[in-house]
């Protein structure tokens, strides 16, 4: 009787939220959400949750965990929210409750590199998934040499760099070796994790671009925030069409010039869209469509879904390319406003 009770007075003050965008965030007390997950978006968050803290009151903390620990803590229902650079499988949703992901910005996987005397480098996709297999061991390798006329590249071993944690960057980067190398493709596959045969792992971007950083003739996947951050030169790369392309706001939105799935879920690598930069990615935040778990009030499940709304806005969409990463195209933002749409507490649409 109990249990009938409660959810008749939630679905009366479900009832009373405002009709017109979000439920009525001004009649709610501030919420405390967390969330944990990739790395790989980290910067932007850190900008974005401290102006939404500022709008909204609401105080955000996120753990970067990496992709896997953040979808894990997802699925053991104690986080509001996890961010991942890779969209959930087929098997991973099916182990769960329904979720909903929500692409949040886009970005680039570079290959940051400490070469003395090398300010600029050419890569292929080939030729990346063949030192990252330890088929290219050194740096003046002949096909390093022809992508790189007029520069001087040294006669020493290549140290790559690599995520020892289950890592979404891990997933995109490997996502697209795998769609130009079938040497990848037949040896390591996809993953948030592989086993590289060679080099040094580290913890998360920021510790791939700390190892790059101290080590010389080292070459490592991070997202661009990272060695930007860093001040580490980082390669253009030869896109599917053969331009050398390097990774900017302009290049990592061409590659989403395709379509998007209703539900967001795509890879967006190695792309065939003119002067798109090949390892662009989306990064998403993944939510229950059911909000009510784990004794969560209804003014978390609207804070959540605010804090989403907020990241979708053009004001915070505004702050990627401040902080090197590219704003949603408007496709994806309308996708996802209707996906939020479908959200529920109690069974009851959380939006109007």
């Amino acid at each position: 009787m109990k249990k009938i009770f409660y959810s008749v007075m939630t679905l009366a003050i479900v009832a009373t939220m405002v009709a017109c965008g979000i439920a009525d965030s001004g009649n709610r007390a501030a919420q405390e959400l967390s969330g944990a997950g990739a790395t790989f978006p980290l910067p932007f968050y850190n900008v974005v949750f401290e102006q939404y803290a500022e709008v909204n009151g609401d105080a955000v903390a996120y753990g970067g965990i990496g992709s896997g620990g953040g979808v894990r803590n997802l699925r053991d229902k104690i986080v509001d929210f996890a961010g991942s650079d890779a969209f959930l499988s087929e098997k991973e949703m099916a182990d769960m409750p329904e979720v909903i992901h929500i692409p949040t910005c886009m970005g680039a996987v570079v290959l940051a590199y400490n070469l003395d005397g090398v300010s600029e480098l050419n890569l292929s996709g080939e030729v990346i998934a063949d030192i990252f297999a330890g088929n290219i061991k050194v740096w003046n390798d002949e096909r390093l040499v022809a992508l790189n006329p007029g520069v001087e590249l040294p006669a020493e071993a290549i140290i790559p760099v690599f995520r020892s944690d289950g890592s979404g960057t891990t997933f995109v980067f490997t996502d697209y070796l795998t769609k130009v190398s079938p040497m990848w493709s037949e040896t390591f596959g996809v993953g948030k994790s592989v086993n590289f045969p060679a080099g040094q792992a580290a913890k998360g971007n920021p510790g791939v671009a700390g190892v790059i950083k101290q080590t010389k003739n080292s070459i490592g996947y991070v997202g661009s925030e990272y060695a930007f951050a860093q001040k580490i030169a980082y390669a253009k790369i030869q896109n599917l069409r053969g331009e050398i392309v390097e990774p900017t706001a302009a290049s990592i939105s061409a590659a989403a010039s395709g379509e998007i799935p209703a539900d967001t879920r795509c890879s967006i690598t190695n792309s065939d869209a003119s002067g798109a930069y090949p390892i662009s990615t989306f990064t998403w935040m993944i939510i229950y469509k059911e909000q009510n778990y784990s004794d969560r009030s209804i003014d978390q499940a609207v804070a959540t879904l605010d804090l989403l709304q907020y990241i979708l806005s053009d004001e915070a969409q505004s702050i990627t390319s401040e902080v090197h990463y590219a704003p949603l195209p408007e496709k994806a933002k309308e996708i996802s406003m209707t996906n939020l749409k479908t959200v529920t507490y109690d069974g009851v649409a959380i939006l109007q």
